[in-house]
């Protein structure tokens, strides 16, 4: 959340953790405030907003692929068959919304 300090509005951090037994991930976007509550100050804000959303989607959806990709090599290596649902519910599976 934002805040001020000495009278200076400082930014908004939007943020996703992912965590696991076996590793961790911070996915940091920072969004600009403004000390002026204009309805344009709101409206670039949230226009700023919805990008990182969709750009942090797309970073965290990339990273999990990453690791579904990492855990059927190993899986692979060890002489196990990966099953796809399987990979589905242990990472979750992408409901998008539509953006228009």
């Amino acid at each position: 959340m934002s805040s001020e300090s000495n009278g200076k509005p400082s930014s908004t951090i939007l943020k996703a953790d992912y965590r696991s037994p076996s590793s961790s991930k911070t996915f940091l976007h920072t969004l600009p405030t403004s000390s002026t509550p204009s309805t344009a100050a709101k409206t670039q804000y949230l226009s700023a907003l919805r990008k990182s959303i969709t750009q942090l989607q797309e970073e965290v959806n990339t990273f999990l692929t990453s690791k579904m990709e990492e855990d059927k090599v190993l899986a692979s290596k060890a002489g196990l068959k990966v099953d796809d649902k399987q990979e589905e519910e242990k990472y979750g599976e992408e409901d998008v919304e539509d953006d228009g």
